[in-house]
């Protein structure tokens, strides 16, 4: 250790160590100062200092309008040493009716709307106190609840506060602190009033019987909430979970058979605007063919105008896509970390959360209680000491006029204490004349009652329960059931019935021709009226698949190493330049080539082989992938590939193999499999599988000679056997190549 110039030390410390100490404190202070709500009254400290600061400057709901700017001066100057912007942000968003569901501020003036713009500037708002916020001090000054020092020393302000409203989960919270984050969603205060009692009465009841009445978040906003009853049972019990919201819509409709779809309320923190936009967006993309155009005709309220493209449209299915594709639909995060009332964070069920808001009224309780008992006790010690006054009145005049130490004089003549010759000492002489024994004695007889009852209150822990289920009905009455405010905007809607939306409704169907090189090139050109010669190739390159198809088909690539890709033509590369490879769109390993390339269809099965002569007929949705890396369907052997990939449009199958003997046989003797190898097909002592090709028996096997003609053999019994035989020497004329062509 050294010593500085000017005092100071220098001590030499292991730089990890110090840095680990410095981000630790660092993150305690982000988790316990500033992102995470307190479980008892749901407040952060920034929340907790405006509502405190507003109360010091007596603006309660019957009291008038203050400036803004005054209560976040007063916030930063007294409580909260960080930017005005952040508190004004925070101030704000207690007064927003679309933000909050129960707001703790009354704001008057421009405080933003559900379009996302800004509030106006601090110096043109006022604010007060809401009910609601009224009822979360309600008691603050009966020492219900600790106080500690402000940043400067100078003040004090609340540790937590009283909280007679279920503020956590009535009014949710979101926030990041440093390794973990908080999203509650707003719930209705007359649940969770009914979710209390029923908890005082069941101490051991199940979070199942509890979600009966916490039915599922209820949103500022409204919306309809489509998340099964079993996916909302499991977030609350373990505290981690999401919900399923959807907007509210209704169909209008119009003359000529016409409707359109009105939007009435739009999921929770979601502006209207950026819905607005993304649908136009997607208008504009050609994505939603079935909506001709959206208007937004809002006013105070909501109202979303959508006009589908004509009066046979499906409004369930354009309400899918639009789900889908727009944020519509959200899924609205629960992750119930808070601090518990040891200021320790932690994830909690729904039940920990109503037990902790109970056990901190019960604290609340019993504080005040013995803070009203303390007030009673001194009011009966000074009201005795009154009676003394008013059975000596004129001889405690004359102490007070003649002895120079009046006080002492009283205690010694009449056996007072300190707070009762104090007391009498500031009397004042008009109020001597007043003072009646009759009035006195009613006053010690109504605090003798009152004392006797707080008492029993303390010594019994039912009449507490029963105090606080009262507490808690009165909430319920004045903020929960059906006023205005408590009503549920948020509807319970079922899971929705999955719509196949298919793909027309996304996508504009236009004719292509996919073109496809030797070398992997792959592009789709506009129309199918493409002639071969105005198909231009790479230098060394040339054609392989030319393929008619329409923008909302799916291209089924087929690999050699018997896996199936799929690809969606709309986002092929254009018919301008030459394309993009295809293995850049697909996890093709570089040691395999693409077999064979398709547009999926549903209508037929399809015949699959390697060269080693294995292979089976697969059902035609096993040609569809959902990754980049493809399905596995045929498997090759050893040293075997996939060479052979056919829609299986006839009766029969005719083989071929390297050493030009044909096989013919029933398709129907190949079995039908989903995965593996397959079934001997046809025998070989030499070579392998060279071709495949389906057909109908009666209308014979063609085969192609030379560049225009074709032969077909009518009489094919020579070579008709068993599957997985040998088969025989191929008909004269049949290709060298041993392909049919």
């Amino acid at each position: 250790m050294a010593k500085t110039a000017s005092g100071g030390e220098i001590r030499e410390v292991d730089f990890a160590e110090a840095l680990g100490e410095r981000y630790l404190s660092y993150a305690l202070s982000t988790i316990v100062a500033r992102s995470l709500p307190d479980v008892r009254d749901g407040l952060k400290p920034v929340h907790r200092r405006v509502l405190f600061a507003m109360r010091q400057l007596h603006l309660d709901p019957a009291s008038g309008y203050k400036k803004s700017a005054r209560i976040v001066g007063d916030v930063i100057g007294k409580f909260h040493p960080h930017g005005d912007v952040a508190v004004y942000e925070a101030l704000v968003r207690l007064a927003q009716d679309f933000a909050h569901r129960y707001p703790l501020v009354d704001g008057q003036g421009n405080f933003g709307n559900i379009d996302g713009d800004n509030a106006a500037a601090m110096r043109y708002t006022e604010s007060r106190l809401t009910a609601v916020a009224q009822a979360l001090l309600e008691g603050i000054d009966d020492d219900s609840v600790d106080f500690r020092a402000t940043y400067d020393g100078e003040d004090e302000e609340p540790v937590v506060l009283p909280a007679r409203f279920p503020n956590l989960l009535a009014n949710g919270a979101s926030g990041i602190a440093v390794g973990m984050a908080t999203n509650i969603p707003p719930h209705n205060a007359g649940e969770l009033c009914a979710a209390l009692l029923h908890l005082i009465e069941n101490p051991n009841c199940s979070i199942e019987k509890l979600v009966t009445f916490v039915r599922g978040p209820d949103f500022p906003t409204g919306g309809v909430l489509v998340e099964s009853a079993e996916s909302i049972r499991n977030a609350y019990e373990t505290g981690r979970g999401g919900f399923r919201l959807r907007a509210r819509w209704a169909v209008e409709p119009l003359s000529h058979g016409m409707f359109q779809i009105v939007i009435t309320e739009i999921p929770f923190q979601v502006p209207k605007s950026r819905i607005v936009e993304r649908i136009a967006s997607l208008l504009e993309e050609k994505k939603l063919l079935l909506l001709a155009d959206v208007r937004d005709e809002s006013t105070e309220d909501v109202r979303l105008v959508l006009e589908p493209k004509s009066r046979n449209v499906n409004s369930e299915m354009l309400m899918e896509s639009l789900f889908r594709a727009s944020e519509l639909e959200t899924r609205v995060p629960l992750n119930l970390n808070v601090l518990d009332a040891n200021c320790v964070p932690r994830v909690m069920n729904l039940k920990e959360v109503l037990r902790a808001f109970l056990d901190h009224r019960r604290v609340v309780l019993l504080r005040r209680t013995r803070h009203r008992l303390a007030a009673i006790e001194r009011r009966i010690e000074i009201l005795n000491g009154q009676i003394v006054v008013y059975l000596n009145l004129d001889e405690v005049i004359r102490i007070i006029r003649e002895s120079d130490h009046p006080k002492a004089k009283l205690i010694e003549r009449w056996e007072l204490t300190e707070v009762q010759a104090e007391a009498i000492l500031n009397i004042r002489l008009r109020a001597l004349a007043k003072l009646e024994e009759i009035e006195i004695r009613k006053e010690l007889v109504t605090l003798q009652a009152e004392q006797g009852k707080l008492a029993t209150l303390l010594d019994q822990e039912k009449r507490q329960w029963k105090a606080i289920a009262g507490e808690i009905r009165e909430t319920e009455k004045e903020f929960g059931g059906e006023t205005k405010l408590g009503r549920r905007r948020t509807d319970i809607g079922t899971p929705p019935v999955p719509i196949l939306v298919p793909v027309e409704a996304m996508i504009e169907r236009e004719p292509v021709t996919v073109v496809c090189s030797e070398k992997g090139w792959i592009r789709s050109i506009k129309g199918h009226a493409v002639a071969a010669a105005d198909i231009k190739y790479k230098d060394g390159d040339g054609p392989r698949f030319v393929i008619q198809a329409e923008t909302t088909d799916r291209l089924a690539v087929f690999g050699s190493n018997g896996r199936f890709y799929t690809l969606p033509v709309d986002r092929l590369p254009g018919g301008r330049g030459h394309g993009e490879p295809l293995r850049l769109m697909l996890d093709l390993p570089n040691e395999h080539e693409v077999v064979t390339l398709f547009p999926y269809s549903a209508k037929h099965k399809l015949l699959l082989a390697a060269s080693d002569g294995r292979g089976f007929v697969a059902a035609p949705e096993e040609s569809l992938a959902q990754t980049r890396a493809g399905k596995q369907v045929l498997v090759p052997g050893a040293g075997a590939q996939a060479t052979i990939c056919l829609p299986v449009t006839g009766d029969s199958v005719a083989l071929v193999g390297d050493n030009r003997k044909l096989l013919i046989y029933p398709v129907a003797e190949i079995p039908e499999m989903s995965r593996g190898r397959g079934v001997m097909l046809q025998k070989y002592k030499d070579g392998g599988l060279a071709d495949a090709k389906v057909f109908n028996l009666a209308e014979g096997l063609s085969w192609r000679q030379g560049e225009t003609r074709t032969r077909t053999e009518m009489d094919l019994t020579p070579w008709q056997s068993a599957r997985a035989s040998s088969g025989r020497i191929v008909p004269s004329g049949f290709p060298k190549s041993n392909r049919f062509g």
